[in-house]
């Protein structure tokens, strides 16, 4: 195991990883593989892209699980989906999670096919049937995968009919599915501008001591009120903000990077992992926290 020069949460604090992640794409396991990135706390896949992966492929994710602690993000689980759970998926998923000994699972509060995969992420109405709904699927999964997961609050165009807002939709599945909170700190940015809503406001309301994990990432700004969750450009200087913002409300928890398109250098990359780092620091040393 590589030994970590991220800070390190409290003791009294229950986060499954710490520090900064990254999320390991294919172009990045080479540079990853000679360079070691000792600042890197934790590692991110997409179970549905290495599942029965062997071979070169599955010898290498194995040299990153091996070495760092590794949480799984999942995109075809379609938890507010009207199809019937994937039973067969869950029954993989879990076998791969207990092989490389993830630290967590979660997934996107939102639903992305019916009997065959749409490759976008759809919102579910805001209505307290849907929240029976979706929290019913949820358990069900916890029960098949024997552990509690995470859902992820997503970046939306258009804002479904409902009985409540998205925040409101948010806490009532956690609270009735008994699960975890995927904090996604740029989604809350989109979505306030794209919806109109205070980003700052929708942070407060948030159930802090349910949060596993946070992601951060860049989007595109295609109109003065319309933004794209694209997770292809730098972090822009207003959703460091809010990371800074989320810190000083609810304590410094672990933050992963999140980059799918148009991926640069490593060393790049390391540049926005070392400022997640010294966000932490900050926060960390406003509590008095130590700092490992």
């Amino acid at each position: 195991m590589l030994v970590s020069n991220a800070p390190q949460e409290s003791a009294n604090q229950s986060y499954p990883v710490q520090g900064a992640g990254l999320g390991l794409r294919h172009s990045l396991i080479e540079p990853l593989r000679e360079q070691a990135p000792a600042q890197i706390g934790f590692l991110e896949v997409a179970p549905e892209n290495w599942i029965r992966v062997g071979g070169a492929r599955g010898k290498a994710l194995r040299h990153f699980t091996e070495r760092y602690p590794l949480v799984c993000h999942g995109l075809s689980l379609s938890i507010g989906g009207p199809a019937p759970l994937d039973e067969d998926f869950l029954r993989s998923l879990k076998g791969f999670l207990d092989t490389h000994q993830a630290r967590a699972y979660t997934e996107h509060l939102s639903y992305c096919g019916d009997h065959g995969q749409l490759y976008d992420l759809m919102p579910i109405p805001f209505t307290e049937e849907a929240v029976r709904y979706v929290a019913a699927r949820i358990r069900h999964v916890q029960e098949v995968l024997e552990r509690r997961i995470g859902m992820e609050n997503v970046s939306t165009y258009a804002m479904p009919d409902g009985e409540m807002s998205e925040l409101e939709f948010l806490n009532a599945v956690i609270e009735e599915a008994d699960c975890g909170l995927h904090l996604d700190i740029n989604n809350i940015y989109v979505n306030s501008i794209n919806h109109g809503f205070d980003a700052r406001e929708y942070l407060a309301g948030i159930p802090a001591d349910r949060i596993l994990y946070a992601h951060i990432a860049g989007h595109y700004r295609e109109e003065d009120d319309l933004r794209v969750d694209t997770h292809g450009e730098a972090i822009l200087p207003e959703v460091w903000g809010l990371l800074d913002e989320a810190y000083a409300r609810h304590g410094v928890f672990p933050t992963l990077l999140e980059r799918d398109f148009n991926i640069p250098p490593l060393d790049e990359l390391l540049v926005e992992i070392d400022e997640i780092i010294e966000h932490q620091r900050k926060w960390q040393d406003a509590s008095g926290t130590d700092v490992a």
